[in-house]
């Protein structure tokens, strides 16, 4: 397993994550229609809105997976701050990156990821929309 790398610019990423007040609140109902929305349309088992503190991912909203957290350490997520756009995984299961990861050789047993960025105005990305399934797909 490979963790993810820190952004360059996780000092201020986070203190713009801080000032949202929005880590550890109760859920909402506009963040739970989208992850509702988002696992329907496409078809998932599991779709979250994660945010990416300095050792967590913490989720805002979530259907199909009982954890509220997980490790920053073996986030899928915290690969997919990194980029400015989708980061997918067609198979968890074959990616040097993950295969031996927890969350993949154990529940919820990832082996499809896809995460949008999250970024605020100043480009600083938080978190992702991100969508699992415990089987390999492409993303249609």
């Amino acid at each position: 397993m490979l963790p993810a790398p820190i952004p360059a610019n996780d000092t201020e990423r986070l203190r713009l994550l801080r000032e949202l007040l929005i880590l550890d609140t109760p859920p909402e109902e506009r963040f739970d229609r989208i992850v509702s929305f988002a696992a329907e349309e496409f078809d998932m088992p599991i779709a979250l809105i994660s945010l990416v503190d300095e050792q967590r991912q913490w989720f805002k909203a979530r259907v199909g997976l009982d954890a509220c957290e997980t490790s920053r350490e073996i986030s899928f997520c915290g690969h997919a701050i990194m980029q400015s756009d989708l980061f997918e995984v067609l198979d968890a299961a074959l990616d040097p990156r993950f295969a031996d990861n927890p969350l993949v050789i154990g529940a919820p047993f990832i082996r499809f990821y896809i995460g949008a960025p999250l970024a605020l105005p100043s480009g600083a990305t938080i978190g992702t929309l991100c969508l699992i399934d415990t089987k390999p797909r492409h993303f249609d």
